[in-house]
């Protein structure tokens, strides 16, 4: 393990501890329904790695912000990304039975608990963002319009409607990308930008850094991902090994080769990390998350 790795697991630690600790309370105070709440701690506190409140708490690191006034959003995050893979595993979309080494949310529940459960921490996510008390209001609005761009048709949702309407085709790299671009990369550029929003004095230079910086590390993250599919191991990915080649699945070392696939993701690594050259040592918990997501083994 590198310095660099080890950096970002006691960052991911720390971020996890207190971004949990906030969200156990949120959703215990604002679920009417004890099963409801049941099923939206399940999906959310269930295990995960966090990747993107820590990339939102890192950025307003980098850029002079205030940890403070990022947790909202870095819970906002959480929760969204909680619920896609709430909806993902449904029998309708992706049909998966395992998520993070336990059963999927509408095995755990049933389907319409899960389907509601999703719904309620979509809506939580933007509802902490409104009634945040360390953001101003025109920073409330500015992260909520960031955060609806990148969860709905235009990021993360447009991105899933490709991804089911290409199982079995022949894609190309280049619509290959476009797909993860949104699927995957939308909401973590959004972890960096509603982390960089938090400085008020946060320049168009750096907001578009960090921007390039996430979009090549989104990339990345889902290179990764598909290279898991195939070389890990059920017991240490969490989900099913193979899953996305048995559903026909377009991914990176299916259309490059694991090789190619490796070498893309080498590049990646190499776009993020320069995007990020005229920052000093505020910027290095982002620099180590960079190294982490291209090396995890989950």
């Amino acid at each position: 393990m590198t310095d660099s790795t080890s950096s970002a697991l006691a960052y991911l630690e720390y971020c996890r501890a207190r971004i949990d600790r906030e969200l156990s309370e949120t959703i215990q105070q604002t679920a009417v329904s004890p099963r409801l709440q049941e099923a939206m701690r399940y999906s959310t506190l269930g295990g995960g790695k966090r990747i993107r409140p820590a990339l939102c708490l890192a950025a307003a690191r980098a850029v002079g912000g205030q940890e403070a006034g990022a947790l909202a959003p870095a819970c906002a995050l959480e929760l969204i990304h909680a619920y896609s893979l709430v909806h993902d595993d449904l029998p309708a979309m992706d049909d998966d039975d395992l998520r993070r080494g336990r059963p999927t949310t509408h095995i755990a529940f049933d389907e319409a608990t899960a389907i509601l459960a999703g719904d309620a921490l979509q809506t939580l996510a933007f509802s902490l963002l409104a009634d945040a008390p360390a953001l101003t209001n025109s920073q409330r609005v500015c992260m909520i319009s960031c955060l609806a761009r990148a969860a709905g048709l235009q990021g993360m949702v447009g991105g899933q409607a490709i991804d089911l309407e290409s199982v079995g085709q022949a894609l190309t790299i280049e619509q290959l990308e476009t797909m993860h671009r949104h699927k995957t990369g939308a909401l973590i550029e959004a972890a960096v930008q509603l982390g960089a929003y938090t400085a008020p004095g946060v320049s168009e230079a750096q907001l578009g850094a960090m921007t390039e910086y996430a979009s090549a590390l989104g990339l990345a993250f889902q290179v990764q991902d598909d290279l898991l599919d195939i070389e890990g191991a059920t017991e240490v990915i969490g989900k099913r090994q193979g899953s996305d080649a048995a559903k026909a699945k377009p991914t990176y070392p299916a259309l490059l080769g694991v090789d190619g696939a490796r070498a893309r993701l080498a590049s990646l690594l190499q776009q993020s990390k320069q995007a990020l050259a005229e920052f000093g040592p505020e910027a290095d918990p982002l620099r180590a998350m960079a190294d982490y997501v291209v090396s995890r083994d989950h």
